[in-house]
């Protein structure tokens, strides 16, 4: 699949790796429909191109809502093919610290967010794209789920945010073998320390060191080549249900 034939959903699509991964998209003629809950930079960023991007105001965990933005995209856009999951949420929050214990409301919440958000988009998306007409593989979808370094080697208060991660590398497989059936490929990509507006708030002190943590580059990746290896997982059907480690061999330290 070329990215001048995709219409991706993506999720977290306002800002960060989603947008990046947007732009990428349609500069190369492509589609994205944008699923964010930041509605100003959504519709900022989709009023830039409103032939190629569509911005809905979407929930990812409300089933309701997703629905409807993929509905409107489809009206859009004809259909979608490609599904590219970035929406999350994390916290530095240790279970036993001065402050207490480590609330049951915030760890579901990273849960809910980063995992059963993540797989409401994926499963009603595949509903849709099991009635695509297949390419001369049988080819029907690509669906891209994006993970973390921390589901390997979490760090001293990642407890929350690495169990979403790890819960998103462990579905990979199940969720390939089963889609394959109907034609739809699954891919997960771990990033490590990507820029991000998670790391632009971050004095820029703390930004370098975190690039140096890196062996080689050292330096913090970038949202676009994020988007490169979406690029690379559409085009080379071979690709599935493995999970893409993103981190210059890095391996994070427990704190």
């Amino acid at each position: 699949m070329e990215l001048k034939e995709v219409v991706a959903v993506i999720t977290g699509g306002a800002s960060g790796l989603g947008k990046a991964t947007a732009q990428h998209i349609v500069a190369a003629g492509g589609k994205a429909i944008l699923l964010d809950i930041d509605h100003e930079k959504g519709q900022v960023f989709a009023a830039s191109d409103q032939d190629h991007l569509l911005f809905v105001d979407t929930d990812v965990t409300d089933e309701q809502a997703v629905l409807a933005a993929l509905n409107a995209g489809i009206k859009k856009f004809g259909d979608c093919n490609v599904v590219v999951n970035c929406a999350g949420t994390g916290s530095a929050t240790k279970i036993l610290s001065k402050h207490g214990i480590h609330s049951l409301q915030q760890f579901s919440r990273i849960i809910d967010i980063n995992l059963i958000g993540t797989f409401n988009v994926l499963r009603l998306a595949a509903d849709l794209m099991q009635t695509n007409d297949a390419d001369e593989d049988g080819q029907r979808g690509v669906i891209i789920n994006t993970a973390s370094v921390a589901a390997f080697d979490g760090q001293i208060g990642q407890a929350a945010y690495s169990a979403s991660k790890g819960a998103i590398v462990s579905m990979a497989l199940p969720l390939a073998r089963e889609l394959a059936d109907v034609g739809i490929r699954v891919m997960t990509i771990a990033p490590g320390m990507v820029e991000t507006p998670m790391f632009a708030s971050l004095p820029e002190s703390v930004q370098q060191s975190l690039g140096a943590a890196t062996p080689f580059p050292k330096r913090l990746g970038k949202a676009s080549e994020y988007a490169l290896l979406v690029e690379g997982i559409i085009r080379n059907t071979l690709l599935n249900g493995e999970v893409i480690r993103m981190d210059g061999a890095i391996r994070m330290q427990p704190k």
